[in-house]
């Protein structure tokens, strides 16, 4: 877990502070945990240098290889849907730059991140590593398959659209946990999954949305 401490001083402070007053709290986000992590964790080092004036902006981001940063009120609303807790394992699928990563990172125990792009996953981990993210493994990995070893996962979030839901991941969500997950190839639609102490899973439709897809293995035998 990083240690940001919002200071007045920060010159992106005001920014950080009305995007998630204007774009996350005044559009329902009600999780104080995750707007004061939001708040914290500066946001415009995870973008390239060339677009952080932008990184405080309403929208999503290119970041390379064909891959986004994820819209700020959508990565507010995925965290807050999974309900983190700060002893929770999480699994963290796409981790694109790293910054749903690390906005999980100051919620929950440990975060384990998956990304199939070697480069991004290799940028990510250095830039985790230097902001003082100590919390977070990153991974070369299909997001499909999720990750076994570390299983099962009281959170998982994946950044990704696959065309149906990965059983993997259904297996790696611990009885009690809670899995958000875009699922389409052309329309998307933003699911909560929510597996119960038996067994059961709840899915429930949150809003329509558009992720980059899923190129895991599976969806493209």
């Amino acid at each position: 877990m990083s240690k940001f401490m919002s200071s007045e001083n920060d010159p992106w402070l005001r920014q950080r502070q009305s995007m998630v007053e204007v774009q996350i709290r005044d559009r329902g986000i009600q999780d104080e945990r995750v707007l004061d992590a939001m708040t914290r964790i500066p946001r415009h080092p995870f973008v390239p240098k060339n677009l952080q004036e932008r990184a405080y902006d309403d929208g999503p981001l290119p970041i390379g290889y064909g891959q986004t940063i994820s819209q700020p009120y959508i990565v507010g609303l995925m965290t807050e849907l999974v309900r983190p807790e700060s002893g929770d394992r999480a699994l963290d699928v796409g981790t694109g730059c790293g910054y749903q990563a690390a906005i999980l990172s100051e919620l929950v125990q440990e975060v384990y991140s998956l990304e199939i792009v070697e480069a991004l996953a290799d940028q990510a981990r250095s830039r985790l590593q230097k902001l003082g993210f100590n919390n977070i493994e990153v991974r070369l990995g299909d997001g499909y398959q999720g990750w076994e070893e570390h299983a099962p996962f009281q959170v998982i979030i994946v950044a990704a659209a696959p065309d149906h839901i990965p059983p993997p991941l259904l297996d790696q969500l611990a009885p009690g946990g809670r899995m958000v997950i875009p699922v389409g190839r052309f329309s998307q639609e933003l699911l909560l999954i929510e597996k119960s102490l038996d067994g059961n899973l709840t899915r429930t439709k949150i809003a329509p949305v558009a992720f980059v897809p899923m190129t895991g293995t599976a969806e493209n035998p």
